[in-house]
């Protein structure tokens, strides 16, 4: 028995736009509900939420008979950190602060079993083969699994083409908050130089024929990047909605303070 198709995966390949949410509570009851309010993918985020090894198994767990695909984001592009993720169950990985191509290409091989990657062969006794209830997981294993880097920085950037080029990355998703801190704009991601730099990098990445996609709390930002092609867009946070559904209610009753801005930091 073959691993299970990632339809995730696919529906990037065939340029299906995907709408997501970022799950930064690390709780495996606001996942659950989360994964059954119709977004197309939703990011368990091991970089800026408080999230360990135990608890984002609890959440994919929870997201297990969710409509919505699961991916995974770790602090860091480790390969045993990555190991670990895909051992748990993840098949989407998400890696923060991929500058060159050279870096990419470690990433495909941290997925990859041996002789074509350093994966450690640990499946039959891991929640992503069953406990070996998928005996033949590991030859195939690879195909099922997309791997997404992000671009954050001007270094990623002027690398965009060569990523690109890298077998084995599926799409790279611009960093927005931090790109444009690294360009000098901190706090200021919709300042025009910045989103000329971001059109520019994702008509490059649509053109390389990878998925392109972006974070932003901004509705008409995120419906230009669509019109330009990005197909993997996330347009919120768990914890920002909550807040805010919150903080209006409170207000209704005469509670709390004004609004204030909403600030991606991803």
């Amino acid at each position: 028995m073959p691993a299970p198709k990632n339809h995730f995966k696919a529906a990037l390949k065939a340029g299906k736009p995907q709408i997501g949410l970022w799950l930064n509570m690390a709780d495996p009851l606001a996942a659950e509900l989360a994964g059954g309010t119709g977004f197309d993918w939703v990011v368990i985020d091991g970089e800026h939420g408080p999230n360990d090894l135990r608890s984002i198994m609890a959440q994919l767990q929870a997201l297990a008979t969710s409509p919505s695909q699961v991916v995974v984001r770790p602090p860091i592009g480790e390969t045993w950190v990555i190991k670990q993720l895909l051992d748990i169950g993840a098949r989407n990985i998400l890696v923060p602060m991929v500058d060159t191509p050279e870096q990419a290409a470690e990433l495909v091989r941290a997925v990859r079993y041996p002789p074509h990657g350093v994966r450690g062969l640990g499946a039959a006794v891991a929640r992503v083969s069953g406990f070996n209830a998928i005996p033949d997981y590991a030859d195939n294993a690879a195909d099922e699994i997309c791997l997404i880097v992000q671009a954050e920085t001007m270094k990623a950037i002027e690398n965009i083409d060569t990523i690109a080029a890298i077998d084995g990355v599926d799409a790279i998703f611009i960093g927005p908050a931090d790109l444009s801190a690294d360009m000098g704009y901190l706090g200021r991601m919709e300042a025009p130089e910045v989103q000329q730099v971001i059109d520019k990098a994702i008509v490059t990445i649509v053109k390389s024929g990878k998925a392109a996609g972006i974070l932003t709390f901004s509705e008409s930002l995120n419906r230009h990047y669509l019109d330009l092609g990005a197909t993997l867009v996330a347009v919120g946070a768990d914890v920002t909605e909550f807040s805010a559904a919150l903080k209006a209610l409170a207000r209704r009753y005469g509670r709390g303070g004004e609004a204030g801005p909403v600030r991606a930091s991803y």
